[in-house]
């Protein structure tokens, strides 16, 4: 993922109106958990970005691992849940945890697991 023009529709001042839509096309195709094993680089670093589990956001929820804002480690893809989407094995603290990757997203831009993980996101947010 070296060619930062495929990219071209995630950033700002997007004219091309065609080109999210092509890019849409492309990833409706795709077997996700076989591209991001072949585009990935693991270990690597992630902030939790979402939580589908409202009950973090409760009053009084008790600090657990994981949580939205939380940076943490990817080791491996764990395999695709059919509401979660893929589900990667993640460490925080010496602790093991299994959570979405759409959850997730790696910093900065230049990292070479950004813009894979960025697609998926991007994809599981407008299907």
């Amino acid at each position: 993922m070296s060619n930062q023009n495929e990219h071209l529709w995630d950033g700002e001042g997007y004219e091309a109106g065609d080109a999210f839509d092509l890019k849409c096309e492309e990833w409706e195709q795709r077997d996700w958990l076989t591209w991001l094993a072949k585009n990935l680089v693991f270990p690597f670093k992630v902030t939790r970005e979402e939580d589908m589990d409202d009950a973090a956001f409760r009053q009084g929820a008790s600090p657990r691992l994981f949580q939205v804002g939380h940076t943490f480690e990817v080791l491996g893809l764990d395999g695709e849940d059919e509401m979660m989407g893929i589900i990667v094995e993640a460490k925080e603290k010496g602790q093991i945890g299994h959570l979405p990757l759409a959850d997730l997203e790696v910093k900065p831009k230049t990292d070479k697991n950004y813009w894979p993980v960025r697609e998926y996101v991007v994809w599981v947010a407008n299907r």
